[in-house]
């Protein structure tokens, strides 16, 4: 999936706007700012069913009883801005949750590292046996 502008995903998503708190000033108790996105992934034709899962299961924090993926943005004083923040957080989270993570593959010490860890141990060992005091043989 790589949609390159939020356009791509728009017949998915549902955008609601409410009072945001937060600067504003005047217009804080006004001014519907704070932008809700609501993405319907399960219903968008641009992902195949494996990404599905993966935003499901990766994403699961944020969605809404019903499946969907919200994301919300009210740090803008202007309902344009946070649109535009909404969307882009939309897309990073998606991009986010699809990537495939590599599979690791098992590696072994090198010999000279496992010298190297024995030698430090050796050393360290003789540090502190140094710092007992020494017994004599008659007791």
């Amino acid at each position: 999936m790589q949609p390159a502008r939020p356009s791509d995903l728009e017949p998915w998503i549902e955008v609601r706007f409410d009072r945001a708190g937060g600067p504003g000033g005047q217009n804080v108790n006004k001014v519907n700012t704070r932008v809700t996105l609501v993405f319907d992934f399960q219903a968008c034709a641009l992902l195949t069913d494996a990404e599905r899962t993966r935003i499901g299961r990766r994403l699961a924090g944020r969605l809404t009883h019903d499946g969907r993926l919200r994301v919300v943005a009210q740090q803008e004083r202007s309902q344009r801005a946070n649109r535009a923040r909404a969307a882009a957080r939309l897309l990073e989270l998606l991009a986010a949750a699809v990537r495939v993570p590599r599979t690791r593959r098992a590696t072994r010490p090198t010999v000279a590292s496992q010298r190297r860890r024995l030698a430090a141990k050796k050393r360290r060992g003789e540090i502190k046996r140094e710092r007992q005091p020494r017994r004599r043989r008659d007791e």
